[in-house]
């Protein structure tokens, strides 16, 4: 089967297109880093199979996630590929294509955002573009699918035509550098493919390369060869080093390229973005700014749209469903002990998650529209200064905004930075911001307790979660991240509307691993808790403060004492939250089970006051990782000890805080 690679700078439209040409959902945002791994789908027309790596501006990486397009390139060979270029930045582009014709496979070259392009007043003549360039050359929109079927049969015909004829292309960089690789060549093996491009990415500094190339060539040769080709080309008019002068050479062959093919149809004006950004941008209003739209974001999940919503299906779920599953139990004869596990474990946990569902959806759908209408790039260079001064760089920022939604793939993101150690200390800190999973407890406590605030009570977890991983990654920089330097490149995309299709099934990847844990793991789990609960020592069907349930809570209870919730219903859900912190919720329905028109609202009042629920819920914020959430860390760091660190320091953490926040509390008279 034909294997075509999906390659580009970052935020090109690369997973759009994958989307388009296999008609399949990938993860699709307006920000650099979207694909942290390759994708792997069959095209539509079933000819091949399309490999979506993540963006690179040069096959010599930065970063891990850069990493995995220069090591597929060298450890497999496709049979051909398609290079997606942003047709508004030819000039910046280009640079990657052209290691990309030195590869000595089959090229076609995707110009995506034609439109973009037009209205930016660059007419291109794709013709003479294509011809002086030497490859296919296909306009195509992949946000809306134009010319994407015509762009399929070029790659997969380019891909047979001339899967085994094609040679490097071959760009001159000068006599000292042509001589320099002809060197290099000669000293590997016979055998061994795209010798020429594995010569100029060595000398370009590219440590995939180096350390392939030294399988087959003495090391310190190697090394002598780079540092004795370098100090020729300093003495050379330019005066460069290695990779600015390789850089410099094919900046002037991509001049060339697009002096004959690509003209100006009107001056250049002051785009929509760029008007838009002198605001959202300012050093004085963009932080504000974001914690406007953050607050905006919370009155809609809560107090106009998600908690209305939620209020019906609420009603629904332990009203009309409740009541028909138990009529239905009822005349079939169920035996009690089957409707006590059906109506007090299944329908009490899954539905005490269920009903939060639309808050968590009106969530996703916000976190949606930043990632795709290009406010996320803004939002990591606004807050680049204030992390700058702690450590890290605003692209730290973006893995913590996803961990809004889901702590696993904002790890996960950690990927597109560059520095290993900022990289560590994003993947330590990410599990601070308050996921989705933890909104289900907010919305039920701040439901109860702060009806009037709910918007604010639950902005002001968010940012204290924020403030939180700002003051210990001052912290942990200063033994983990001393000796680093810091580095912040960002693609800043233009504006766009997002489109409703986008939009709706974005939300629905993200949401639908809510829904699938409650009708999973959250199912079972429930199960077992209301098990734990029905019996204990002395049996089955013992009063809840007698059971299994209470004996593990008790064991927390004291601990948990001097922050304000010292009783063993929340020790026990707290136990369980380490799986997943909907689970919480889920025990609680089950050990405050009523049978009154109050609900686990009503029930929970009788246990907490305000100041304890919001010391409760500071600690849901910050204390150990979710189950998942763990394992990601473990695989991300590769190290059981950075592992154990991030369970151990949020737990000391969340103890600390709330702690603080309940004892200090009661000093100033809350209760």
């Amino acid at each position: 089967m034909l294997t075509v690679a999906l390659t580009g700078n970052p935020n090109t439209g690369k997973t759009s297109l994958f989307n388009m040409l296999t008609d399949s959902y990938e993860y699709v945002g307006n920000w650099a880093g979207v694909t942290i791994e390759k994708k792997v789908g069959t095209l539509k027309n079933k000819r091949g199979q399309l490999v979506d790596l993540p963006g690179i501006y040069s096959l010599s990486p930065l970063s891990r996630d850069e990493g995995v397009t220069t090591l597929y390139l060298l450890d497999e060979s496709p049979s051909s590929l398609l290079n997606v270029v942003d047709a508004s930045q030819l000039e910046r582009n280009l640079h990657l294509t052209i290691q990309l014709l030195e590869y000595g496979r089959p090229v076609v070259v995707a110009l995506n955002m034609i439109d973009v392009a037009e209205k930016r007043g660059l007419d291109i003549d794709v013709k003479k573009l294509s011809e002086q360039m030497g490859v296919p050359i296909m306009p195509v929109i992949a946000r809306s699918g134009f010319g994407c079927d015509t762009l399929m049969q070029a790659a997969v015909k380019s891909s047979i035509d001339d899967e085994s004829l094609v040679s490097p292309r071959h760009f001159d960089y000068g006599p000292v550098l042509e001589q320099a690789i002809s060197t290099l060549e000669a000293k590997l093996p016979v055998s061994m493919a795209s010798k020429r491009w594995l010569a100029l990415q060595l000398l370009e500094g590219n440590i995939p390369v180096l350390q392939k190339l030294r399988q087959h060539v003495d090391p310190v040769w190697l090394q002598a060869f780079y540092v004795e080709t370098e100090a020729l080309v300093q003495k050379l008019p330019e005066g460069k080093k290695l990779p600015d002068y390789i850089r410099d050479k094919r900046a002037g062959i991509i001049d060339r390229w697009l002096q004959s093919a690509v003209r100006e149809t009107k001056p250049l004006r002051t785009t929509l973005s760029e008007r838009i950004d002198a605001i959202v941008l300012n050093k004085y209003l963009g932080i504000p700014i974001f914690l406007a739209f953050m607050y905006f974001t919370f009155k809609l999940t809560f107090d106009w749209i998600g908690t209305p919503v939620s209020d019906r299906l609420d009603a629904l779920l332990n009203g009309v469903i409740r009541d028909g599953i138990a009529s239905f139990l009822n005349t079939v004869g169920a035996a009690s002990f089957l409707k006590a596990v059906i109506l007090d474990g299944i329908v009490a946990g899954v539905g005490g998650v269920l009903v939060f569902v639309p808050q968590i959806f009106m969530l996703f759908l916000i976190i949606s529209f930043i990632e795709d209408s290009g406010y996320m790039a803004r939002i990591a260079t606004v807050m680049d200064k204030l992390l700058e001064g702690v450590g890290l760089n605003g692209k730290a920022f973006i893995p913590m905004i996803i961990g809004f939604g889901c702590n696993v793939p904002g790890i996960m993101a950690a990927r597109t930075i560059e520095q290993p150690k900022e990289r560590l200390l994003t993947i330590l800190l990410t599990p601070l911001m308050s996921c989705s999973a933890r909104l289900s407890v907010y919305s039920l406590f701040v439901g109860t307790f702060f009806q009037s605030h709910q918007a604010l009570i639950v902005l002001s977890l968010y940012v204290l979660g924020v403030v939180v991983a700002l003051i210990l990654a001052k912290l942990f920089s200063y033994t983990l991240a001393k000796e680093e330097e810091s580095m912040f490149i960002v693609e800043m995309p233009p504006y766009r509307i997002p489109q409703w299709r986008t939009l709706s099934r974005s939300t629905w990847e993200k949401g639908k691993g809510f829904v699938r844990k409650a009708g999973t793991f959250i199912f079972g789990g429930s199960v077992v808790i209301w098990l734990m609960g029905y019996s204990g020592f002395h049996g089955w069907n013992v009063p809840m403060n007698e059971s299994f349930l209470q004996a593990i809570g008790s064991v927390l209870s004291p601990v948990m004492e001097p922050l304000g919730f010292g009783n063993w219903q929340a020790g026990a859900a707290l136990i369980t939250g380490f799986l997943a912190k909907e689970v919480v919720v889920s025990t609680m329905g089950i050990i405050y089970a009523a049978p009154t028109e109050a609900g686990l609202e009503g029930a929970i009042a009788h246990f907490f006051t305000p100041l304890q629920a919001y010391s409760f819920m500071v600690f849901i914020l910050l204390y150990v990782p979710c189950l998942a959430t763990v394992g990601v860390i473990r695989n991300e760091t590769k190290s059981a000890k950075w592992t154990w660190f991030s369970v151990g320091y949020a737990l000391v953490i969340a103890y600390v805080i709330s702690f603080i926040i309940y004892r200090g509390g009661l000093l100033l008279g809350f209760h």
